[in-house]
């Protein structure tokens, strides 16, 4: 068959090996996200939790010594960071060691860098930490060279979604509350750090935000690495702390491969605790896989709550929202879960805001981490009018006929009248006051209350904690514990079973050129083309189709800004 033609993976871990864990992008659920078909060779990209798995297994396995930390490729937000750095932590109390060494050390690179035992850099190195910055980027000065007027209804006062478009720096609110979460992510950094490395944190914070760490040296002299080594230098020590002779190979096995020698337990037990993995924007219809279309999930948690087996639902969001008739509709199956008497708990992780406590909105109780980012409970539509481009760059003109005074309300090359904006605000408003009472109702606030809770700000989960928008921190396990104790299971004999299901690269290649291809978890060859053609410049086109084929209203927080 052509899948036999692709041969078995099999993997046997040696004894007195090393556990390669080098994570890069780091989605919620292995593979979760734009695959290229064509590339056999490349391996699975585990998710948070499998990789979590994968350290909790090693540090059981007579087989494996220690772990070997490879931070260079790391691409994550801090609430995953943190997530997997508790892994590596847990792993330690095994008496494992784990080992880090890289020619440079970023703040999210680090901050993972120093759950290790020992963290090494080479000369010539540097350890990059000086305090989370956000930058911003504007488009008003680039549309009004273009001639293009785009128009920003929003509901609340801080839903900064829609500030690149009409302004042309930040806002005072956004001001703020970008300043607040940062200054919260930050805190979290400095106090891992500080326990990690036995360094005062008022100490640390001067070094870092003083920009003190110019140098390889001064990290050594600081006390945030534990040497200045060449990787020849690290793998000798590799070899004595396992136990080998100067000239002896390191048995080594890399956490993807790692992945395929655990087995799965619990496989006939009846009862099951579903995870859903909500990641990426929330979007009308189908989706591929990295967003979250309402056909797809709509359908899944249907599914899921007309299945006997299912005792549970986690939701594991993380999501800066998107579509509001998109949140809806998964909000709505949500809601008929709970009806139903399934208890579903909400997992947020890196982001789950607008949108994303839209959805979290529906469940019996909510879960953050410290350095989640969360709440916007606000509404934006970002309408564009071309008209003066058409007119005067291109010198296309635009007549009407009309069977009503509103027949071409809201055409994007006529400009828009009072009468189309002020349609846009009570259209905002409507859903706006619906996503107020959603949450009043489910938190068990007033709707005065949420409204001063709301207005688009963004919290961090420890904040949200504090505010009662969300009910405890913990990470997605801990979701899952808690779901297992509302639907009265004990987590030993309840197989957790995790959705979509999500196809492999290679998956994907068979089940399109056999004809046996869903349309619903792939990315098309036709795309996986255009993709690899594109390079860089695809990912400029996937952003002017998402804003092409948005419909409605938005609950969308800006996508997150660049945070050094």
């Amino acid at each position: 068959s052509l899948a036999a033609a692709f041969g078995d993976d099999t993997v046997e871990v040696e004894a007195n090996s090393v556990l390669v864990v080098a994570p890069g992008v780091l989605p919620e659920q292995t593979n979760n996200l734009p695959r290229d078909p064509f590339d056999l060779a490349v391996a699975d990209v585990l998710g948070l939790r499998e990789l979590k798995d994968v350290i909790e297994a090693a540090a059981e396995d007579d087989d494996v010594k220690g772990i070997y930390l490879d931070t260079e490729r790391l691409s994550a937000a801090p609430a995953s960071v943190k997530s997997l750095r508790e892994s590596i932590l847990r792993f330690r109390e095994s008496g494992k060691f784990v080992l880090t060494h890289a020619k440079y050390y970023g703040q999210g690179s680090y901050y993972l860098a120093s759950a290790a035992d020992a963290v090494y850099l080479n000369p010539t190195g540097l350890l990059d930490a000086r305090g989370y910055g956000a930058t911003i980027p504007f488009f008003k000065g680039t549309f009004d060279k273009l001639g293009v007027d785009v128009n920003v209804v929003y509901a609340g006062d801080f839903k900064s979604a829609g500030e690149p478009f009409f302004r042309e720096s930040i806002s005072d609110s956004n001001r703020l509350q970008t300043r607040e979460y940062l200054e919260d992510l930050w805190s979290v950094w400095l106090d891992d750090v500080s326990a990690a490395r036995a360094i005062e944190r008022p100490e640390l914070e001067r070094i870092t935000e003083g920009f003190e760490l110019r140098s390889d040296d001064d990290a050594l002299a600081y006390g945030l690495v534990d040497g200045l080594w060449y990787k020849d230098q690290v793998l000798d020590e590799l070899r004595r702390l396992i136990g080998l002779e100067d000239d002896d190979d390191i048995e080594t096995v890399d956490a993807a491969a790692y992945a395929t020698t655990i087995d799965e337990v619990n496989l006939l037990s009846r009862d099951r605790i579903a995870v859903v993995y909500a990641e990426g924007g929330i979007i009308d219809g189908p989706s591929e896989p990295g967003s979250i279309g309402d056909a797809k999930y709509a359908k899944l948690v249907r599914e899921l709550r007309q299945d006997d087996k299912v005792k549970a639902i986690v939701m594991r969001i993380n999501s800066g929202g998107g579509s509001a008739m998109a949140s809806e509709n998964i909000w709505r199956e949500v809601q008929l879960a709970r009806d139903q008497g399934i208890p579903v708990v909400a997992s947020m992780g890196d982001v789950a805001a607008s949108g994303g406590y839209y959805i979290a909105a529906a469940t019996d109780s909510i879960i953050a981490q410290p350095n989640t980012i969360t709440g916007s409970i606000g509404v934006v539509a970002i309408v564009p009018n071309f008209n003066g481009f058409m007119e005067e760059k291109l010198g296309v003109t635009f007549d009407t006929v009309n069977t009503g005074r509103a027949s071409n309300a809201l055409t994007p090359v006529i400009p828009y009248s009072d009468d189309d904006l002020a349609f846009l605000d009570e259209s905002i408003d409507e859903i706006y006051a619906l996503f107020v009472q959603r949450v009043a109702d489910n938190r068990g606030m007033t709707t005065e209350r949420v409204r001063q809770l709301a207005k688009g700000r963004v919290y961090t989960g420890e904040d949200a904690l504090e505010l009662g928008l969300v009910d405890a921190l913990g990470d997605l396990d801990a979701a899952i514990a808690t779901a297992a104790r509302m639907a009265g299971l004990d987590l030993e004999d309840a197989r957790v079973a995790e959705y979509p299901k999500i196809k492999s690269p290679r998956e994907q290649l068979i089940a399109e050129l056999t004809g046996e291809d869903d349309g619903d978890e792939t990315l098309s060859i036709s795309e996986a083309l255009l993709r690899r053609e594109l390079g860089q410049a695809y990912e400029t086109l996937a952003a002017t189709r998402r804003l092409a084929s948005a419909r409605g209203p938005q609950m969308i927080l800006v996508e997150q800004p660049s945070i050094r």
